[in-house]
């Protein structure tokens, strides 16, 4: 049985090599998460500035909904829109099954709710006399927002990473509604499901080491920021 020390010698090996397909798979991963990001961003800031300062039924109800969507199974989000998806589901004239804008909605399913959750908490965390001295002070709606936004920016900062950081990993989302398709749907997580299942463990430990150095670069740049440029000690 090949050592551990040569499984990670061949996995740098792939890494440093360029190989078209490990370096394919990488760019499919972030295209898709980013994608599904930068789509979930406005709505997920939204929803938890109408949480924060807005005052109306059901707010407290869609608070507590959303702390729970938290710690929804990404397969059961998966499951969810398979079903809605599939040719005999309600949506499955779209077409959209096993395709890379799927991935991107099943992500974005997963992000919402934890930018809605960590940018509540973020907004709320701040004083509200500061947004009730912007507008008395006549400033324009978006220019209050922007500015409790600047009083908040830690807070959402890490909101995003951590949303980015649980899309880009989970693997059960990704692999009903992708279906693993190579060089269209395979990402990073089914990808390193494939090769431990056929026992080729040097492209799924290489692939690992790219989403662990993702998500140290991702931490380091959320100490940075909120040490002023100073890595906290």
């Amino acid at each position: 049985m090949t050592s551990l020390w040569d499984t990670v010698g061949d996995a740098m090996q792939l890494l440093f090599a360029a190989d078209p397909e490990l370096w394919g798979i990488i760019g499919i991963s972030f295209k898709v998460s980013m994608s599904a990001l930068l789509l979930a961003l406005p709505i997920g800031l939204l929803i938890a500035f109408g949480l924060a300062y807005g005052n109306f039924i059901g707010r407290r109800f869609l608070i507590t909904s959303f702390n729970t969507l938290l710690s929804f199974p990404a397969v059961v989000v998966g499951l969810t829109f398979y079903i809605l998806l599939s040719r005999q589901g309600p949506l499955g004239e779209w077409r959209l099954l096993f395709t890379q804008p799927e991935m991107i909605i099943g992500q974005m399913a997963l992000a919402i709710p934890i930018l809605v959750a960590m940018d509540h908490s973020a907004l709320q965390a701040i004083d509200r006399r500061a947004w009730e001295t912007a507008r008395t002070l006549g400033a324009s709606l978006p220019r209050a927002t922007m500015t409790i936004m600047r009083e908040a920016r830690f807070g959402l900062l890490a909101a995003l990473l951590a949303a980015f950081g649980r899309i880009i990993s989970e693997v059960g989302a990704s692999m009903m509604l992708g279906g693993n398709i190579l060089h269209y749907t395979r990402n990073i997580p089914t990808a390193i499901a494939l090769e431990t299942s056929k026992g080729e463990f040097a492209q799924g430990v290489a692939l690992g080491l790219v989403l662990l150095l993702m998500a140290f670069t991702l931490n380091g740049m959320l100490q940075l920021v909120q040490g002023k440029g100073r890595l906290a000690a």
